[in-house]
């Protein structure tokens, strides 16, 4: 897949971002044929096996090589994710048109993934990391910004996109609050390529969470959600309910000494109980800032249809 040309064929130039629990093969497959870019994360799937037929479907779905349509996996390459190397191994197989890494050096999965002709973009939150990503041989560079769901950034697009386009002539792609067309053009107005959205992507008939969640997500506006382990590297804005309330006077006690480890539990081992079966208080789950500005819950296919006439 050529590094840029790709884009234009699509409807909208979006991502659908990989989201822990909710982003899976249905979603991708729906993302796609609506006319934009599909993506999961490999950590979605429990076992190896399933994240094989996970790939087998999509591939099936959306065809492979020239002739398919563009989607892509999101994998972890930190030494903390136990299962990197089987997932490289998996994604070799299936040879997924993009690659997103997260959380780690990208080197490798580079090498390895331009080898069958794939892309790789990395996702970042700062110039550092930027630049890292550049020398790794990245394709692409997604920028996450303040105001984004789940792992969020700091920094506002409108210095980030810029820096990072003065250092980088590849593939950029911005996420944090973007929802619509008017957002869509405005990334692209700084000299953005795609836009990256998640939280929105929630919200449709075609993401599978309950629809306890989806609701709470068009019940809330922005002052609904809050960040949590700032003082960690991995910050995530969530949406706030008494079980992150609890958590964030956990944080506030520990304060220094918090480790991940401690809060773990709390926040992703409660995933599968909020998103699948629909207790929103139970835990901590992503939501970005742009939770106001979501009123329905459509298709992906009515969504993007949507878009593109506010576009």
């Amino acid at each position: 897949m050529s590094k840029k040309d790709f884009i234009k064929n699509l409807r909208l130039p979006i991502i659908q971002s990989p989201m822990f629990i909710v982003s899976n093969a249905r979603l991708v497959i729906a993302s796609s044929k609506a006319g934009i870019i599909g993506s999961f994360p490999t950590a979605n799937c429990r076992t190896l096996e399933a994240l094989d037929q996970e790939f087998t479907d999509i591939n099936q779905a959306l065809g492979s090589g020239k002739d398919g349509l563009p989607w892509a996996v999101n994998i972890i390459v930190s030494k903390m994710y136990a299962r990197s190397n089987d997932d490289i191994d998996l994604i070799l197989k299936h040879k997924p048109p993009i690659v997103i890494t997260s959380l780690g050096n990208p080197k490798e999965v580079v090498q390895k993934v331009h080898e069958y002709g794939g892309l790789v973009y990395s996702d970042v939150i700062n110039l550092y990391h930027s630049k890292k990503a550049i020398s790794a041989g990245v394709d692409g560079l997604i920028l996450v910004c303040n105001g984004a769901g789940g792992h969020t950034g700091d920094l506002s697009p409108f210095a980030f996109v810029s820096e990072v386009r003065n250092i980088f002539d590849g593939t950029i792609i911005v996420g944090g609050s973007i929802s619509s067309g008017d957002s869509i053009l405005a990334i692209q107005a700084l000299g953005a390529d795609l836009a990256y959205m998640g939280t929105r992507f929630i919200a449709t008939q075609d993401a599978p969470v309950h629809d306890n969640v989806k609701q709470a997500i068009v019940n809330a506006s922005e002052l609904d959600t809050r960040l949590i382990m700032r003082s960690l590297t991995n910050t995530e804005r969530v949406l706030n309910n008494p079980a992150v309330e609890s958590l964030l006077a956990k944080e506030k006690a520990l304060g220094d000494d918090l480790k991940f480890e401690d809060i773990v539990d709390e926040v992703a081992g409660v995933y599968p109980k909020v998103m699948i079966h629909g207790e929103p208080e139970a835990g901590a789950w992503s939501c970005g800032m742009v939770a106001g500005l979501i009123s329905d819950v459509p298709t992906v296919q009515e969504l993007i249809d949507t878009i593109m006439k506010e576009a």
